[in-house]
């Protein structure tokens, strides 16, 4: 019951204030934690991991802490936060954090979809599979077609503009990308199409986007 009425709590608080990330626990353990991320299905972080601008600092079976958009918060079994901001302001951030590879990997929404993808300062623009680009629904047969060199060699692409690219707190609109027939590249390239509106500031292993325009 106490379970439900901060749910409900956190819900309609949602309805009077924008929230643009939203985190939900519904289960704890030693050093991990099992979080509902802006209404998605549970997933399971351990410490030192991330997910969409969510990362989980300690955790027990009492309660969780979490850095969630640059902001700690502290909550326990069936307890949710949610970090309210502007996704079109000017200086919305997010920060991303390096797997043991050194790649920033995270979770993005193209035209609503959920992806992941790597950033990838080599690639021109923001690149997708042709899987990922119907999981997104974008018709890019109706896009340009180019040939583009990758390390596979050269393959045929088709040249679109995405309507709408969300990670984390930040949202770009009308971003160049590239839609490669096939399955590479196996995730999405953040290329150098959304990155040219970002500020990129690196500290370790923390990477903070800040919107440009």
């Amino acid at each position: 019951m106490r379970f439900l009425i901060v749910y409900i709590t956190m819900l309609l608080a949602c309805g009077s204030v924008y929230a643009e990330t939203q985190v939900n626990v519904v289960g704890l353990f030693s050093n991990k934690a099992v979080v509902m991320v802006n209404g998605g299905m549970p997933k399971t972080l351990s410490v030192g991991q991330s997910s969409e601008g969510v990362k989980l600092l300690a955790a027990d079976s009492s309660s969780a802490t979490f850095l969630i958009e640059g902001k700690t918060r502290q909550l326990g079994m069936g307890q949710a936060a949610s970090i309210a901001g502007d996704s079109a302001a000017a200086n919305a951030s997010v920060t991303l954090y390096a797997n043991a590879q050194g790649h920033f990997i995270s979770e993005c929404q193209i035209n609503s979809a959920p992806l992941k993808f790597i950033l990838d300062t080599g690639a021109t623009t923001v690149a997708l599979n042709s899987g990922d680009a119907k999981f997104a629904k974008i018709d890019y047969k109706n896009g340009t077609p180019v040939r583009i060199s990758t390390a596979n060699g050269v393959v045929t692409a088709y040249r679109v503009i995405i309507g709408s690219l969300k990670i984390g707190s930040i949202t770009l609109h009308q971003v160049e990308a590239s839609i490669h027939e096939g399955g590479s590249p196996p995730i999405v390239l953040l290329g150098m199409s959304a990155l040219n509106r970002l500020n990129m500031q690196r500290q370790n292993i923390a990477m903070t986007l800040t919107k440009k325009y």
